[in-house]
């Protein structure tokens, strides 16, 4: 799904690079995640794969395209393959869940009878299904994140990236949204990618990458029960 090849980022004035030297594949259907202390990298890694950042060095391969030889005006074809689920649920007040859910169909141009249907199926999906007509300050932490992660799937993407979506919440309903995203993830046979500072959500993840100062140090692999130290 993803390969780096000697990917490098360094911001104009910063006494070290943002990233240095990456090389990792991350396979079709497989959770990732990546954790760092502040600063370490993450985010930046994330962008870089979003074309949000355009690498300093290296390659980066996406579905078989290099992105870094992308132009501006291909880099909206590459972001319509991405999901996203963010820390604070970014749900509108005053639409119902299921708008909430339907808004990224409605940028596309996709008639609102469709993309209803479409979002009461991904509502389904994560158990939300009694609470589509429901205001997102209505439900809970947990309920107002399963919202989010509808609505990251709503667009069929070929990859997820959750940035600490567990951040706001308790360690209990932490569990429960990671739980969740792992069978989403399993059943559709989609690409996880998710930052957190939480080690205690490590055992969800396939691999986790333990990123220091723009390096990735080490890989921790759960399938396998094997840790490779880079």
């Amino acid at each position: 799904m993803i390969r780096f090849s000697n990917v490098s980022k360094a911001y104009h004035g910063a006494t070290q690079p943002a990233l240095q030297g990456l090389n990792f594949h991350l396979p079709v259907g497989s959770m990732t995640y990546l954790v760092g202390h502040s600063g370490a990298g993450k985010s930046t890694l994330l962008k870089l794969i979003m074309g949000m950042e355009k690498a300093n060095a290296g390659n980066i391969w996406f579905n078989g395209h290099d992105i870094t030889r992308l132009s501006k005006y291909e880099i909206p074809f590459l972001r319509r393959q991405i999901g996203m689920v963010h820390q604070d649920y970014r749900l509108l007040t005053d639409r119902s869940v299921a708008e909430n859910v339907a808004l990224p169909l409605m940028f596309r141009g996709i008639p609102k009878k469709e993309r209803m249907a479409k979002a009461d199926k991904m509502l389904d999906l994560v158990g939300l299904s009694k609470h589509k007509d429901h205001r997102p300050n209505e439900m809970s932490g947990g309920q107002q994140q399963r919202v989010g992660v509808a609505r990251a799937l709503v667009l069929d993407p070929e990859i997820i990236f959750a940035d600490e979506p567990t951040g706001n919440l308790d360690s209990n309903t932490s569990a429960e949204v990671m739980r969740l995203m792992q069978k989403v993830v399993r059943e559709r046979n989609q690409t996880l990618v998710m930052v957190t500072h939480d080690n205690h959500l490590a055992s969800f993840a396939d691999r986790i990458f333990h990123i220091i100062d723009g390096k990735i140090v080490k890989i921790e692999d759960n399938r396998q029960h094997t840790e490779l130290s880079i």
